[in-house]
């Protein structure tokens, strides 16, 4: 049985005149183009450890098949805002599994692109902690009761944001959650 131990997040932006060729640009900024990526739902494994992206990068060899949560966006319009971003909720007890989310978006900032996706993440979570709320509370009011109920230990997101280049290349976002054996 494969559960991943560890886990790191990255970003990375890529422009080029051909669409898949900006995404592989955006992948090798992230620093995860030699790898084989294949995408997973977004469970945060029970008792996994949040580690650098150098740290987990240190333990992956091109080429290696390695399970990600991942987001990605792209344009090739000029001066379209574009982002990506992978939220986390980690619960407080680190035998029960925490939520990732994907979200991607035209027209946020780096900030509101990573607000929702955090956001998310931590309502999924609270939904099978037991954790009441109002669905129509803002951002900032569910946080602070998620906090309040002590039971979400850990909330963060990494988003990457970019405006489409000025002469119409491809421009690709890509955010990542990258689980390790």
């Amino acid at each position: 049985m494969y559960v991943p131990k560890k886990i790191f997040l990255t970003k990375g932006v890529g422009c080029h005149k051909e669409k898949l060729t900006s995404f592989e640009m955006a992948l090798r900024n992230a620093g995860i183009g030699p790898f084989n990526l294949v995408a997973v739902s977004s469970i945060y494994p029970a008792g996994c450890e949040l580690v650098s992206r150098e740290e987990g990068l240190s333990e992956l060899t091109p080429g290696q098949i390695v399970h990600a949560v991942y987001s990605r966006n792209q344009t090739n319009e000029p001066g379209r805002l574009v982002s990506a971003s992978v939220g986390l909720a980690i619960p407080k007890d680190n035998r029960a599994y925490g939520y990732l989310s994907e979200h991607h978006s035209f027209g946020e900032t780096e900030q509101q692109a990573g607000d929702y996706a955090e956001d998310l993440a931590a309502e999924m979570l609270a939904t099978i902690l037991g954790v009441e709320f109002d669905a129509d509370a803002s951002w900032d009011e569910k946080r602070n009761l998620w906090k309040i109920s002590n039971k979400i230990v850990h909330t963060q997101n990494v988003t990457q944001a970019a405006v489409g280049h000025e002469k119409g290349l491809w421009t690709t976002v890509v955010t990542a959650a990258i689980l390790l054996p």
